[in-house]
């Protein structure tokens, strides 16, 4: 068996945690199923990183409607981030697989610091690293936090698990006949405006020629079949 991409960071939103868009909280089947499907690609030796989403517990937007000061709406945002990952690592721990949480904002009592070179000390251990509370700093979105963090740890490529099958060229459930792309460049994605990832996120894995891979999680051993190179998705790189 090959595998193509031996260090990933993988990029999961916090709905994942609650079931599903417009599902709110963690439930714990859904943190046990995401555990399992990160542990079925742990076991080909597959070095794993993973930022999170809070969608599922915080709308930032929601705050701003109200007036909320946009630093704030982030911070409780990243926040909420490091709650599902505590969550998430104790799934994977649950199901037998060695899991870290470092975050970008100091909390000592529940989780590390993020540190760059520990952080890829744990993955070549076989540790699972979740890194929470984004970057650290409002204005910046969980997407560019999982760009910037894949650069930092070395990751072969930035991995975006969705629900859908790859980038389409407009909302496939709005509109059937939407095309779906099997590769685009940077350039295309960034012009094309199609909602893949915000546009921070993109250009700093077009500048430091970091693949992109946006596919359905949730499709049966998808994320196995996709670290060994099989063509499912949509990639997103320089060619």
């Amino acid at each position: 068996m090959t595998i193509k991409y031996k260090r990933i960071l993988l990029k999961i939103g916090g709905e994942a945690l609650a079931g599903g868009e417009g599902k709110v909280g963690i439930d714990v089947h859904e943190a046990e199923d995401l555990a399992m499907r990160i542990k079925g690609v742990k076991e080909l030796g597959v070095e794993v990183a993973l930022v999170l989403g809070g969608g599922n517990l915080w709308r930032g937007k929601d705050g701003l409607a109200h007036g909320m000061d946009r630093s704030v709406a982030d911070h409780v945002g990243m926040l909420a981030t490091v709650m599902n990952a505590l969550a998430l690592r104790d799934a994977l721990e649950r199901v037998g697989v060695e899991t870290r949480v470092q975050t970008a904002i100091t909390m000592q009592a529940i989780a590390e610091p993020f540190i760059r070179l520990r952080a890829m000390r744990h993955m070549e251990k076989g540790r699972v690293v979740i890194i929470g509370a984004g970057t650290g700093n409002p204005y910046f979105t969980t997407d560019t936090a999982a760009a910037l963090r894949a650069m930092e740890v070395k990751a072969d490529i930035l991995i975006k698990a969705t629900k859908v099958d790859g980038v389409y060229s407009e909302d496939p459930k709005k509109n059937p006949n939407a095309v779906r792309y099997d590769r685009l460049s940077y350039i295309d994605a960034l012009n094309r405006r199609l909602g893949i990832m915000d546009s921070t996120a993109i250009s700093l894995c077009m500048d430091n020629e970091l693949p992109i891979l946006v596919f359905d999680l949730w499709q049966a051993q998808s994320l196995e079949r996709a670290v060994q190179g099989e063509r499912i998705g949509t990639i997103i790189n320089g060619e």
